[in-house]
Formats: C-alpha cells, sequence, structure tokens
C-alpha cells in the first residue's frame, strides 16, 4: 500500500513538471532560418500573464557581442542587441496553449511583427509566429538546457 501511495505521489509531481513545461516562459535558442545554426538565447518572463522576453546571449559563431539594434525605429534604436526586450505583451488565449496578441521584433531588420507563441513537444519546443497584415513566417526555437 505504502508503495502505491509513494508511486501515485511520483507520478503526480511528474505530471506537474509536464504541465508547467506547457508554457513560453523560459529560456530559448532561437535557431537561424537558413543555416539551422542556434543563433541566440531569449529568457521569457510572465509578468502578470503577460510574457515578454530578452537576448540573454548571442551564440552564433562570430557574433559581435556588441552588437546594437541600428535598425530599429522605436525606443529600442541604438540599444544593444543583448538584453534587448524583443517580445512584448503576449497573452494567454483563452482555453488554449497559445500566447498571442504580443509583438516580436527582429533585431536584424528592425522590423516588429505580431506575434503568437505555441509550445510543441510537450513545452520542449516552441513555435513563435510573426506576421504582418497576415504574412509571417514560423520559427521553431528549442528549450535551453
Amino acid at each position: 500500500m505504502f508503495k502505491n501511495i509513494v508511486a501515485a505521489c511520483v507520478l503526480l509531481g511528474a505530471s506537474g513538471l509536464v504541465a508547467a513545461q506547457m508554457t513560453p516562459v523560459g529560456s530559448w535558442h532561437t535557431i537561424d532560418d537558413e543555416t539551422k545554426e542556434i543563433k541566440s538565447e531569449v529568457q521569457i518572463v510572465d509578468n502578470g500573464g503577460v510574457l515578454s522576453g530578452k537576448v540573454t546571449k548571442l551564440l552564433r559563431k562570430g557574433a559581435k557581442q556588441d552588437a546594437i539594434c541600428d535598425k530599429c525605429s522605436d525606443d529600442r534604436k541604438d540599444k544593444p542587441v543583448l538584453g534587448l526586450e524583443i517580445i512584448r505583451g503576449a497573452k494567454k488565449a483563452e482555453g488554449k496553449d497559445v500566447w498571442e496578441d504580443g509583438k516580436i521584433l527582429d533585431p536584424e531588420k528592425g522590423s516588429t511583427y505580431s506575434l503568437r507563441l505555441t509550445p510543441i513537444e510537450g513545452g520542449k519546443k516552441l513555435e513563435v509566429r510573426g506576421s504582418l497584415f497576415g504574412i509571417g513566417r514560423t520559427q521553431t526555437w528549442v528549450r535551453a538546457q
């Protein structure tokens, strides 16, 4: 009987860990669309139900660690890419494991896009959809260990 109770507690604890991972909150490796190499690490945080994300590491080979967002046109113009907030304002859609209504910045182009974040594969990966006027692209980010 005691073994059954312990086993049930372990299973409940493990299922809680899996459920907790079905969120964009955490550290993610961004992947270059063309080379498929890791570009950067982005830390996504939850501030009262609203997600934001900052670049915490530049990981691409040859990346300039002192790069600035010289193509940005808002308050991020000429700010260092390292530490730059690239995700703003995403909120969880009611009844779904999808976060939307936010914006994402491509610091290389200085462009801002509408954002949708969808955890996949048990939260190990994150589909990041940026679009402008309904046209866009989806990247798959990988949860950093």
